[in-house]
């Protein structure tokens, strides 16, 4: 295998460090990538929606696998693009195509989907602009707290909760009427609010069989306590402690193998990554989200943990060998703990030094470049540090030691990841 993965974070650093691992970094290449993923193969410098100048990249590179690590990406049909393209047909792309990718890229085909499927997720109705006198009336029928959530994709900023039937309406309207999330809102779910704990579990697919991985519980929220603007995520854990043998044997039979029948039942050309964004709501698991590839922080603890051959999981599902099974995982606790940009998730500064006084094999990097021989920062979310332990709290005290000898100006990280999972161990 000589594979490319696109994107320029933490989990395309920890995809490609995994990979690396396996085949070799000489096999390994990541468009754009950033100032980790260098360690583990080659940076690419091609954007990843730049698909003509990306297969010709494969071809003039003999790269046989392109794994797309962000969703914009599936959305945009790199899958198709590479399928409907004379020279390029060859190139096995792990990823939906752009039809199927509508899991992740819109909320009202994923609600219809788990629909057909009776998968358990919360009651909802979709509106559109000419709809949104009966969006209000909807919104009357439900108790608070509220859910709103634009169908497209809107960088994950296109969820609101909100307590105030009139504040949800004022929303609604300037979501649909006035566009506050462009095209991504111009239909909108409106949710029955599910209260509980939310998880995550990833199953690597064929669009037939699947590979239940490790999972995880990421959390979003900037400030400690979970409250603040959400970002792209914080820190993450993995195992789940409350994820308990019946819960998983719920979560499975009512949801992963619905999901993975289903994509063939509809007719969706689907292979890859289905992220299961699940809440436990009286011990029964529902379906928050779909995504169609992995998630980030998740990626951070999960791969980590992955005790078998990724590239090989891919390659059986290309050969069509892929076997339906639990992946073997790592024994203990694998947590990571994001060292952020001060200001973010609002506006912040790039361009400041990074210094690490630790072993820089436990931190993966999301916003960094190399600027002659110095690392700066490039973008919000700075480093993420993944450590283990034989309990949650070694793991952790570990994470947090080599988040505090990462220094940078402004740098902030929250000190709670996993506070909320002590109860349950």
């Amino acid at each position: 295998m000589r594979i490319l993965i696109l994107g320029s974070g933490a989990r395309e650093h920890a995809i490609a460090w995994k990979i690396s691992a396996e085949i070799g970094r000489d096999n390994v290449f990541i468009a754009p990538g950033n100032g980790g993923t260098e360690l583990c193969g080659t940076n690419v410098d091609i954007g990843y929606m730049q698909f003509d100048d990306l297969k010709n990249y494969c071809l003039a590179n003999d790269i046989d696998t392109v794994l797309p690590g962000s969703e914009e990406a599936i959305a945009a049909g790199v899958r198709d693009f590479f399928e409907n393209s004379t020279d390029g047909k060859h190139i096995y792309v792990f990823s939906p195509d752009k039809h199927a990718g509508q899991l992740e890229s819109s909320k009202a085909f994923a609600k219809e989907f788990m629909q057909k499927e009776n998968i358990p997720t919360a009651a909802y109705q979709a509106f559109t602009k000419e709809s949104v006198d009966e969006g209000y009336a909807f919104l009357e029928s439900l108790e608070s707290p509220y859910v709103l959530k634009a169908d497209g994709l809107a960088a994950g900023k296109g969820v609101l909760i909100l307590n105030d039937l009139e504040e949800a309406k004022t929303e609604l309207k300037s979501m649909l009427v006035d566009e506050k999330f462009g095209n991504a809102s111009k239909q909108v779910v409106i949710e029955e609010f599910l209260d509980g704990i939310e998880f995550s579990v990833f199953a690597l697919t064929d669009g037939e069989k699947y590979v239940l991985l490790p999972e995880a519980k990421d959390y979003k929220r900037i400030g400690e306590g979970d409250v603040g603007l959400n970002t792209g995520g914080m820190g993450a854990v993995s195992p789940v402690p409350f994820y308990t043998e019946e819960l998983k044997r719920k979560t499975i039979s009512q949801i992963v193998e619905p999901t993975i029948k289903g994509l063939g039942k509809q007719g969706l050309k689907f292979r890859g990554i289905v992220f299961f964004g699940l809440i436990v709501v009286n011990n029964d698991p529902f379906v928050i989200e779909y995504n169609v590839r992995m998630g980030d922080p998740e990626t951070e603890v999960v791969i980590p943990r992955l005790d078998e051959s990724l590239s090989q999981l891919i390659e059986d599902a290309k050969n069509g060998t892929l076997l339906s099974k639990t992946a073997k995982a790592k024994s203990g606790y694998a947590t990571t703990v994001f060292a952020v940009s001060g200001g973010y998730p609002e506006a912040y500064e790039k361009g400041k030094e990074i210094s690490i006084g630790i072993d820089s094999e436990t931190l993966f990097h999301a916003g960094t470049k190399r600027m002659d021989t110095s690392l700066v920062t490039n973008g919000g979310r700075v480093l993420a540090a993944t450590c283990f332990g034989d309990s949650m709290r070694s793991a952790l005290d570990a994470s947090y030691a080599s988040i505090k000898g990462v220094n940078f100006d402004k740098k902030h990280y929250r000190a709670d990841i996993g506070k909320d999972l002590e109860k349950y161990v």
